[in-house]
């Protein structure tokens, strides 16, 4: 391939990446959002045809027989020719130009991140006839990571909160949070700022209130005529938080040296006028190792353009795409017809009364870690019933695809517990069984706790009991995260998730105040 890519980097890459590497941080590397430890097995090499296990895929036309021949221009003078919005000048640009112009290898590590995703966006801007800085949008917003998450919450590229990611049709279940997809997020942002634009009928007022919410911009518009004053976005800034003041600022300067990068000394790598990535439907579950594995991609470049995904399984669906380069998403096609392995290797299952982990665990012949991990539920906690968990294939579990239902609605209800210690002691028609059913508690507990080699139990002994102790109700649906972020393979999992790349004391500052935007 010839476009500027992380899994086969150019040698300007690549010596990028070399003298650069020492200075990531995690905001600039978040770790992988699935860590590969010890999945459940599955056939590892590409063997013979298995048509029982095939995924419908569907190819665009023209992928088999792709070929990069436009090559009118280079994607960066295409960004830059469909500039639009009125150019701000004012000191607080001279200052972001300041920060950002000594700071060229935090330009070229996000330039090298977003390459992935910046003719997508080009593209769709266009088709909408808005602006192309917009496509430079996410480099204030997230530094073109998708895993971002900032301190009030707003999530991926484009960092939508929660609530305003539903406005815009963002789903966020269980097994995926599409305010991370690379798709659906830029599809909503653009929507939500051609509605911010109708509203204002200026583009830089649009991004403040895309930063700030369109009601804090409406209220300053409203101070500001009822004194008879302008309502431009620079005078309007004496309303604005610092976060915002700054904001527009940042877009500015960073649309500055991307226009004119010989004044700041900066080299931008070269980014081909064609696509990145093409779109591959499936409607069976699989693995997110197996997908990669498939598509002949490293772990690390498959969830880059599928972020959204919060389990190590992708649930099937005839809505459920992956993205993958052009060239991959051939070897993907071929590589699928020839592999005899199973697909998927998880399985959702629903808990049928409240228990403690180790409980279930033992029911389903794992490790209590195992269910932790993967469903992000943190110690002394309980799972309600009704609840829904991830848990590996096995000789108890069912062996067939999550349901739509379950893909769509599921839900991890946990509550948090401590522990009292009772002594209890047997009476004569007592037995092992009904002690742990009355105590809340396993068979297993009660052998470990009273070191047990048997079940039978004798007449007047006296038996030491962990009794769960229900402190706080926590009822939040466990999205693609511990507390709305994402997952990885079972058993052992990475899942904390790096902040957006930041920039100075003064956005730490804003960072603490815990103002952001789409509230």
């Amino acid at each position: 391939m010839k476009r500027f890519r992380l899994s086969s980097p150019s040698i300007l890459t690549a010596a990028l990446l070399a003298g650069l590497a020492p200075q990531l941080c995690l905001a600039d590397a978040p770790p992988p959002v699935f860590a590969l430890v010890s999945a459940p097995e599955t056939t590892s090499t590409v063997q013979a045809a298995a048509a029982s296990q095939a995924v419908n895929l569907e190819l665009p036309a023209d992928v088999a027989n792709f070929d990069y021949t436009d090559k009118t221009t280079d994607l960066w003078e295409r960004v830059r020719a469909g500039y639009a919005i009125p150019d701000l000048e004012n000191q607080l640009v001279s200052n972001q130009l300041a920060w950002y112009g000594t700071r060229t290898e935090y330009i070229l590590r996000t330039v090298q991140r977003g390459s992935r995703y910046l003719y997508h966006v080009v593209e769709e801007l266009e088709k909408r006839g808005m602006p192309t800085e917009l496509a430079l949008l996410p480099f204030i917003e997230s530094a073109f990571n998708p895993q971002a998450i900032s301190t009030a919450k707003a999530t991926g590229m484009w960092q939508f909160m929660a609530a305003t990611g539903r406005d815009f049709n963002l789903k966020q279940t269980m097994f995926k949070d599409d305010r991370r997809g690379v798709l659906d997020s830029t599809d909503a942002a653009l929507n939500y700022l051609e509605k911010l634009y109708g509203m204002f009928g200026d583009w830089q007022l649009a991004l403040a209130a895309y930063n700030w919410g369109e009601g804090s911009v409406q209220r300053a518009i409203k101070k500001q005529q009822a004194q008879g004053l302008p309502i431009d976005f620079q005078s309007l800034s004496v309303h604005m938080p610092n976060e915002t003041k700054n904001y527009l600022p940042k877009l500015q300067a960073v649309k500055n040296i991307i226009g004119h990068p010989e004044q700041f000394n900066l080299a931008l790598p070269k980014l081909d006028n064609q696509p990145y990535f093409v779109s591959v439907e499936k409607t069976r579950d699989i693995d997110v190792r197996v997908a990669a594995q498939l598509a002949e991609l490293p772990l690390d470049e498959f969830t880059a353009l599928n972020p959204q995904f919060s389990r190590p399984v992708i649930t099937g669906g005839s809505n459920t795409k992956i993205l993958l380069p052009t060239d991959n998403a051939v070897l993907f096609k071929e590589n699928l017809n020839k592999w005899q392995g199973p697909l998927s290797s998880w399985s959702a299952h629903t808990v049928q009364k409240t228990e403690r982990v180790e409980a279930l665990a033992t029911k389903l012949g794992l490790k209590p870690e195992v269910i932790r991990e993967v469903n992000f539920i943190p110690a002394k906690m309980m799972v309600k019933a009704g609840s829904t968990l991830l848990v590996p294939k096995s000789s108890k579990t069912p062996d067939h695809d999550i349901s739509l239902e379950i893909a769509e609605k599921a839900q991890l209800v946990i509550e948090k517990t401590s522990t009292r210690q009772v002594s209890y002691k047997v009476s004569k028609h007592d037995n092992l069984a009904g002690i742990a059913k009355r105590f809340r508690v396993s068979v297993a507990e009660l052998k470990t706790w009273n070191h047990l080699k048997r079940e039978n139990v004798a007449h007047g002994q006296t038996l030491h009991i962990q009794t769960p102790v229900v402190t706080q109700v926590n009822q939040t649906n466990i999205l693609a995260s511990a507390g709305s972020r994402r997952a990885a393979p079972a058993p052992k999992i990475v899942h904390r998730s790096a902040a957006p790349a930041r920039h100075g004391k003064t956005l730490l500052a804003n960072l603490k105040a815990g103002k952001k935007k789409h509230s």
